[in-house]
């Protein structure tokens, strides 16, 4: 039997191309278990590289280096975190069909125009506030056949009909489900020497609750 660390240091010999494979044969089986209703939501959750008080200590993202840049705020806690931020694309059912992985200072709207949405045409697509961009939901129209319907405010140029904003609603709340089942497979901490380990983990953990979602 290999040491922890051993295995540790194989899994990481492995090239990403077999992982991001597996996920996409995944998710290509969730969009066309979804092909009738065609609505996704996306959203995003932190995860914690270090607590704040330890900020000026952290290996894996030092300060010094990056700034800010790894510093984000959770709103509906109304509370900072030191680390990264999941973007992730579920199906109406919670079955993940795509992610990101970016800084947790990185806007969520900036992260979803990198994003490639290889969803079907006419998709609709249930996002809250943070992801509104007028002129990219008309691109994403025009171009793909797509439908983003972030929620609005209440003065918004385009606020959202009554139907909408309850399908928005209740799509979106099965993305808050797959954030809790994907963060209770996580340990109470990741370790993680490097940047590269603690990033290649949550990928893991990501393509862990894929696999229990068949």
């Amino acid at each position: 039997m290999i040491s922890k660390g051993r295995f540790n240091h194989r899994l990481h010999g492995i090239d990403p191309a077999p992982w991001q494979g597996l996920f996409s044969l995944l998710a290509e089986f969730f969009k066309r278990s979804n092909s009738e209703e065609r609505t996704y939501a996306m959203d995003s959750f932190p995860v914690v590289a270090c607590e704040n008080i330890r900020i000026r200590r952290c290996r894996l993202y030092p300060q010094t280096e990056h700034g800010g840049a790894f510093r984000g705020y959770v709103s509906s806690k109304r509370s900072y975190f030191y680390g990264l931020r999941v973007h992730l694309v579920v199906t109406g059912s919670g079955e993940p069909v795509e992610f990101s992985i970016a800084a947790g200072s990185e806007a969520d709207v900036r992260v979803f125009k990198d994003l490639e949405l290889d969803l079907p045409e006419g998709s609709i697509i249930c996002a809250d506030k943070a992801y509104t961009d007028y002129h990219y939901e008309d691109l994403l129209k025009e171009a793909a056949g797509l439908r983003p319907k972030a929620q609005r405010r209440k003065n918004s140029k385009r606020p959202m009909v009554a139907w909408e904003e309850f399908l928005s609603n209740r799509i979106r709340k099965y993305i808050e489900t797959v954030f809790s089942g994907i963060t209770a497979l996580f340990p109470k901490k990741i370790h993680a020497v490097t940047s590269r380990g603690f990033g290649l983990k949550i990928v893991w953990f990501v393509l862990a609750f894929s696999i229990q979602c068949l």
